[in-house]
């Protein structure tokens, strides 16, 4: 297992996350579906890591209840984020990861932002070692000049950061960096499950 990985987990439960470790995404989906009941509902945030494991439709395909944005379940955008913030589990990856166990997110909207901090049995949160950081300085230059400028790009947004790869802290109505939430220790109302991946996963 990837040294890095090791002490990120060690600084993640030192702040009373639950953290388990992976070499594959297979073995991550595996224990996911394992881990979480059919008749559970599950939520997501708009995540690429989660699609790159596939962890939508292999519940899909178990006939398990998702709600997503994303994802064609017959719901509307609005409804589908508002079933996602009342699930009874959530599921989403992490802007970034620091080695004092510090997990970032920045977020348009703020669906996952408010999700992340309340209301479910479990959140599952997903990451790569791409995502791991040293301080957060670090962490925060690599959410503004790598995730934010992908995600913005993909999602085909009229920023600076779009158009150059790198932030430029503009006043764009399409901006998708508007708010910023910190795990510092887990929160005292629901459980957190980190899943540390040792491959490249999402932005």
């Amino acid at each position: 297992m990837n040294e890095r990985l090791e002490a990120c987990k060690k600084a993640l439960e030192k702040n009373h996350f639950t953290v388990r470790t992976f070499e594959t995404k297979e073995e991550a989906l595996e224990a996911f579906l394992a881990d979480v009941a059919v008749d559970e509902t599950v939520g997501f945030g708009g995540s690429i890591t989660t699609r790159e494991l596939g962890i939508p439709e292999a519940l899909m395909a178990r006939g398990s209840a998702v709600y997503s944005h994303w994802e064609n379940t017959g719901l509307t955008k609005p409804e589908a984020l508002f079933k996602a913030m009342t699930s009874d589990v959530y599921v989403c990856s992490a802007n970034a990861i620091t080695s004092a166990g510090e997990i970032i997110n920045i977020d348009g909207t703020g669906n996952r932002l408010a999700a992340l901090c309340y209301g479910h049995k479990r959140v599952y949160i997903i990451a790569g070692v791409n995502k791991l950081a040293g301080s957060t300085e670090e962490a925060m230059l690599r959410i503004k000049n790598v995730a934010c400028p992908m995600n913005t790009q993909r999602l085909k947004k009229a920023t600076p950061c779009a158009a150059v790869g790198h932030c430029m802290n503009c006043d764009s109505p399409d901006r998708i960096c508007n708010g910023t939430l910190i795990l510092n220790r887990k929160m005292g109302g629901q459980e957190y499950i980190v899943y540390l991946v040792n491959e490249k996963l999402g932005y």
